[in-house]
């Protein structure tokens, strides 16, 4: 095998090396991108489990609201009521 032969061979096996390098880092990268992407989507999970059970019983807000306006009429009369009663009284 000559000389120049010889140089080809080792650039050629120089080259492999690099080439095996960079993949090897590119590899790298990706898996802890895609650890840092599976923990930030586990993370997101779980917002959104504790966002379903915050917003649970959002069904209620209808029924309350309408049990808060009857309340509310209620005390409307009672103080209708007694400002007529406090206003002859008074008279």
């Amino acid at each position: 095998m000559s000389s120049s032969d010889e140089t080809l061979w080792w650039i050629a096996i120089v080259a492999g090396f690099v080439v095996v390098l960079a993949v090897v880092a590119l590899l790298s990268l990706l898996i802890r991108y895609v650890r840092v992407i599976d923990q930030r989507v586990a993370g997101i999970r779980g917002t959104l489990r504790a966002a379903a059970a915050n917003t649970r019983d959002t069904a209620l807000i209808p029924e309350t609201a309408g049990r808060v306006d009857g309340v509310l009429a209620e005390g409307l009369r009672h103080h209708l009521f007694l400002g007529r009663v406090l206003g002859k009284v008074k008279s």
